[in-house]
């Protein structure tokens, strides 16, 4: 399968995609023998011999991690009975099974982890493990300090005492408020139904990191390879 050479580079950890456009912008990147300075050309990782400053890089194709920016509109999931769309329509041409890791609900959009890594699912969606994981977030309504300080200190649900790891307030006005909230568990819709329950309902939830994997420019709908950094700090390949 061909992928652009960018998404490569920075798959086989050799460097970040913004550094590895910098490296085929400089010439110093060749595809079977041939010097690339175009930023659209797309290659094989298994196929092709692709070389960095004269050095072969190699990807690891049997295990797959995708970092997904699903738009809302999607399920989270890589079949609907009733033909919704799913998560899984936005990857096509991989031949291996990716499964998302835990839940981003049908209205929810951002970071989405896609892989064929049982292990790796499993960390980050065991509560031993307590990945972290951060949204922004804008409710209805006006939040002034005494009503930051409460969703602060947490409270009792239907399903137990939820309190957030870190709440920041980005901007507010009469209308709505943009928060910036991070979480260590994975309850169902809990962001949503806390900030409900606290008397703020959520009109738009985006994940923008999960453990170190941030969703940074990624545009609704696109993905990348996540980088071997990101991948070692998480636990996955090469525990």
């Amino acid at each position: 399968m061909t992928e652009r050479l960018q998404k490569i580079i920075a798959a086989a950890g050799v460097a970040s995609r913004r550094a590895a456009e910098r490296l085929i912008r400089e010439g110093r990147v060749s595809v079977n023998g041939v010097v690339v300075t175009e930023l659209g050309v797309k290659a094989d990782a298994v196929a092709d011999v692709i070389r960095v400053n004269g050095a072969r890089i190699t990807v690891d194709t049997s295990k797959v991690y995708l970092v997904l920016h699903k738009p809302a509109g999607y399920l989270t999931a890589v079949s609907d009975s009733r033909g919704r769309k799913t998560v899984a329509d936005l990857i096509p041409g991989f031949t291996e099974r990716l499964v998302p890791v835990g839940r981003l609900d049908y209205a929810s959009e951002g970071l989405l982890i896609m892989t064929n890594d049982g292990y790796l699912s499993y960390r980050l969606q065991h509560p031993k493990f307590a990945v972290p994981k951060t949204y922004r977030v804008k409710v209805r309504g006006s939040i002034d300090t005494a009503s930051l300080s409460a969703i602060r200190k947490g409270m009792s649900l239907s399903d137990g005492f939820f309190i957030p790891r870190e709440v920041d307030l980005e901007k507010t006005n009469k209308k709505s408020t943009w928060l910036r909230i991070t979480i260590e568990e994975g309850r169902y819709r809990i962001v949503r139904r806390y900030l409900e329950a606290q008397g703020f309902p959520v009109v738009r939830l985006i994940r923008v990191a999960e453990g170190n994997v941030e969703l940074g420019d990624l545009k609704p709908g696109e993905y990348r390879f996540m980088s071997s950094k990101e991948l070692k700090h998480l636990g996955g390949a090469g525990r």
